[in-house]
């Protein structure tokens, strides 16, 4: 079935319509809120709002413009609710600041990572720092919008972003050096 006519169905309210277009999406989607949220459940819960959301708010999409950017906007805007209702990124959490990244960091090895090895190491920051670093990093927000959607100072934004990069930075180290990864003659290999 062609998007606009999907899309007009789902405006009429049509159930068919409406599961072909969770069936299309959920999967894309889950992997947005699961960005924002490292819990499994509360991800769901995000999924399904989400969908419920769209299905609510379909008939204001005008047609310009990418549908897919449209529809991922409303689930990156309801987990960033649910992160904000539940104050995430108030909650400042110290880490000790790390200092003792190797010098002479065999770059090579970045080659091997996935891009789901990299999201579970995104996934494995605290929530203030995974949100900040998710909406800067990935969606593209300046830390002026960030400190906006969430009522906080521009720079404790820039402050979680720079604590957040240096923290993933040590957490993809522990993923490199782990025995999943095994040094051999022309590279690293994964185990």
């Amino acid at each position: 079935m062609e998007d606009r006519q999907l899309i007009k169905d789902c405006i009429r309210g049509e159930l068919h319509a409406q599961k072909m277009m969770y069936e299309l999406h959920a999967p894309a989607m889950m992997s947005v809120c699961l960005r924002y949220v490292a819990n499994r459940e509360t991800a769901r819960d995000l999924l399904h709002d989400g969908f419920v959301k769209l299905f609510t708010k379909i008939h204001t999409y005008s047609g310009v413009g990418s549908f897919n950017n449209w529809l991922k906007s409303i689930f990156v805007t309801t987990a960033l609710e649910y992160l904000r209702k539940n104050s995430v990124l108030k909650n400042n959490i110290d880490i000790e600041v790390i200092d003792d990244m190797p010098e002479n960091v065999d770059v090579s090895v970045f080659e091997y990572l996935t891009t789901d090895d990299l999201m579970l190491c995104i996934a494995r920051l605290p929530d203030n720092y995974r949100t900040v670093f998710n909406m800067h990093a990935i969606e593209g927000y300046t830390h002026v919008e960030i400190a906006r959607k969430f009522g906080i100072n521009e720079n404790t934004s820039r402050t979680n972003y720079a604590k957040a990069r240096k923290l993933l930075q040590k957490i993809v180290m522990e993923k490199v050096n782990s025995e999943e990864f095994k040094i051999e003659k022309n590279g690293y290999v994964r185990q």
